[in-house]
């Protein structure tokens, strides 16, 4: 069976490319590392692909805030993206690449013409690392979520994860589509500040997908859990879960395929 064709989209300060490509490989992509100048140039073409990640990482050195220099070459140069997008291929940024889908006006919604969110430094002052208990919105569409549980866990790590809204109306309306994919919780799901929010995302919010669930955005790292071995409760007899982030990266490959 032909494996799915995995984009993984590289760029200056970018640095969880690698782990990103490993998660699609043990799930049966077959991912390849794109710099963001191979596809302006022409040399590669973004439609020849199933999927598209754009992971982690401080691209540009983050340095007019996090991820906008990214951000606005994806505008600029993935002008097919949007075509991507509604031919139902997926598409996910992590952590980073969170910050890129957002800011290039992908997320919330795809059709959008204006930038509705955006991010800024976490409450705390200080850049967060730690794992996460997260609650899936059961609700949402997102085909990255098949068949997860309701409560997992995930590790952050991120200096300028709290996302920002335009105005309430827009929480309203990602109520009402569904576009709240993930939020962070405490261990029996209950919706608290810092430190279960470690960034003071509004809603809790740590990630969002797009109304038809094949674009997701998260700031946790998924390819940081793709072993058992990862987590830090491992060795305890009473943690069975199977590595969620492994399960992510299949749903997509499985999807495509």
């Amino acid at each position: 069976m032909k494996k799915p064709k995995v984009l993984i989209l590289r760029a200056a300060g970018t640095n969880c490319e690698l782990e990103t490509a490993n998660a699609f490989k043990f799930v049966g992509g077959d991912p390849e590392l794109v710099h963001i100048t191979e596809l302006r140039s022409g040399k590669k073409k973004l439609m020849d692909y199933a999927i598209l990640s754009i992971p982690g990482g401080f691209s540009f050195g983050d340095d007019v805030g996090a991820g906008k220099v990214l951000a606005n070459q994806v505008r600029h140069t993935l002008t097919d993206l949007r075509q991507f997008v509604r031919l139902g291929r997926p598409v996910i940024g992590i952590c980073n690449g969170f910050q890129v889908l957002v800011k290039s006006g992908i997320l919330p919604h795809s059709n959008a013409c204006d930038q509705s969110a955006s991010f800024t430094v976490n409450d705390s002052g200080k850049f967060e690392t730690r794992w996460t208990h997260l609650r899936i919105n059961t609700q949402s569409s997102c085909l990255f979520f098949k068949g997860l549980p309701e409560m997992i866990e995930l590790p952050v790590a991120h200096g300028e994860g709290k996302l920002v809204l335009k105005s309430p109306r827009h929480l309203e309306d990602l109520k009402k589509t569904k576009s709240i994919a993930l939020q962070y919780v405490t261990e029996d799901g209950k919706l608290m500040g810092y430190p279960h929010n470690p960034n003071g995302s509004i809603f809790n919010i740590a990630g969002l997908t797009n109304p038809e669930g094949n674009v997701l955005g998260l700031m946790p790292h998924p390819e940081r859990f793709v072993s058992l071995h990862q987590h830090p409760n491992w060795t305890r007899q009473t943690y069975r879960k199977a590595p969620v982030g492994l399960e992510m990266f299949k749903n997509a490959v499985d999807y495509a395929r």
